[in-house]
């Protein structure tokens, strides 16, 4: 558990900080993009009066080189010039083929409008020119840069993630496999040896009951043993009846459960659900449920197995009124290594997932829960 609380944290913390250094980049950028608007309308407004003084010249007078120079430097920021009656009488920087469209020069004059407020040109006689001008491709590139920046970043890191986990997926599929048929190996030989003492039990006309028993816990031991030799590889999923391989499971763990825990089946037994199954590793996932349930409730309460039916699918509910779960444990919960007992490996739930998404190609999750009132699994199965 405090592995995974650890997890959580540092993911956390990487994606705050993720957050502080985009966001710190936007900020920084905002500013001096703002900069260069401030300084492209100190130059448009120069660009004006430029104009005023150009149009306020007499014929016989000489224009100042400067006063071109002036007239001619803006060369980047889209500029329309506009008199009195709304006519436009000159514009700059805009595109050479199609400005010859007068629909195309009121459209482009109406974007300036909503960008930025008009330099207003006042003349001697009272008439007024109102310079209108857009935010240059430089400043507009610069603007939209950051979040192209962020977004490129995010990508990739996003992608390396995915990269690093599906990597991460393989190792630990491999590891599964690797220690369930190492588990199934190492239980072979002791099995093996169990079944030559029965054996000579019989032999020497031993307690026929205390056989029988030594019979059912081997029979058990060659079940798990091929629980564990099928991780890894595909099972075998054969058609059966739903209804009767849980009560086979219930009815073995009533045997070694507490009395004060009372298994309750909200389905009929005599009836028949066929769906794809393979028995041993189903039989496994209710056993583990079952005996989660059981420790959730301290070994003492009720547990309910509802079954409901689909079009397509097939709903299993397993209903505990044990301590509960938060629902920040809702997904961690199904986490190899995640246990909230001081003794346990903390992989029941991280196997029973596998064997039903991995397996059988259904769902596994947290239909509800209350702390201090409870949980319930929810099975989602195709039919």
């Amino acid at each position: 558990m405090n592995i995974y609380s650890r997890k959580q944290k540092l993911k956390l913390g990487l994606f705050i900080l993720a957050v502080i250094l985009g966001v710190g980049i936007i900020l920084y950028t905002g500013n001096f993009v703002k900069k260069i608007a401030d300084e492209e309308r100190n130059r448009i407004e120069i660009w004006a009066e430029s104009v005023k003084e150009f149009t306020n010249i007499n014929l016989n007078e000489k224009v100042s080189p400067t006063l071109y120079k002036i007239l001619g430097e803006n060369k980047t920021i889209p500029v329309i010039l506009v008199d009195e009656n709304k006519r436009i009488i000159d514009f700059r920087n805009l595109n050479p083929k199609k400005s010859k469209d007068t629909v195309y020069l009121f459209k482009e004059l109406l974007k300036m409008k909503k960008q930025h407020d008009p330099i207003i040109v006042e003349y001697s006689k009272g008439h007024r020119n109102y310079v209108y001008y857009q935010d240059s491709v430089l400043l507009t590139s610069i603007f939209y840069y950051p979040y192209i920046q962020v977004f490129v970043v995010t990508f990739f890191i996003l992608l390396s993630y995915l990269a690093f986990s599906s990597s991460r997926k393989a190792e630990e599929n491999q590891l599964w496999a690797g220690l369930s048929k190492e588990t199934a190996h190492q239980l072979g030989t002791p099995i093996s040896s169990l079944v030559a003492w029965i054996e000579l039990l019989k032999l020497k006309n031993e307690d026929v009951n205390l056989i029988n028993e030594v019979q059912k816990d081997v029979r058990r031991l060659e079940t798990i043993t091929e629980r564990f030799s099928g991780i890894g590889s595909t099972p075998v999923l054969m058609r059966m009846n739903l209804l009767q391989v849980i009560a086979n499971s219930v009815s073995y763990l009533q045997a070694r459960t507490s009395k004060n825990v009372e298994y309750v089946l909200n389905f009929n037994q005599s009836n028949e659900l066929l769906i794809p199954l393979n028995e041993s590793l189903f039989e496994w996932v209710i056993e583990n449920m079952c005996k989660n349930a059981v420790d959730a409730m301290q070994g003492k309460g009720k547990i309910i197995i509802s079954i409901e039916e689909k079009k397509e699918r097939v709903l299993i509910d397993v209903k505990d009124f044990g301590k509960g779960i938060s629902k920040a444990q809702f997904k961690t919960v199904f986490n190899p290594g995640y246990t909230t007992k001081k003794r346990g490996w903390g992989l029941g739930l991280s196997l029973v997932k596998r064997i039903i998404e991995s397996y059988h190609s259904g769902k596994i999750f947290v239909k509800s829960s209350e702390v201090g009132k409870g949980t319930t699994f929810r099975i989602s199965l195709n039919k």
